[in-house]
């Protein structure tokens, strides 16, 4: 995808072999799924723990989404 060549607002992802975008679309997932997936793996290279609590955050979304 072109698209992913270009980022705006840093270069985060563009470090990463598969950019959680490119996985996300081609595994068709939801946008909590989505979500959760794009705050793990930024989560080192840019908001660290608030990302991780972020990433928990939509975790719980789906846990009570699916299963309650």
């Amino acid at each position: 995808m072109k698209s992913l060549i270009k980022q705006v607002g840093g270069d985060h992802y563009k470090k990463m072999v598969i950019q959680p975008a490119e996985f996300i679309n081609k595994n068709k997932l939801l946008f909590a799924e989505g979500n959760a997936i794009k705050y793990i793996v930024r989560a080192k290279n840019k908001g660290g723990k608030e990302d991780l609590l972020k990433a928990k955050h939509y975790i719980d979304m789906i846990i009570e989404r699916d299963y309650e």
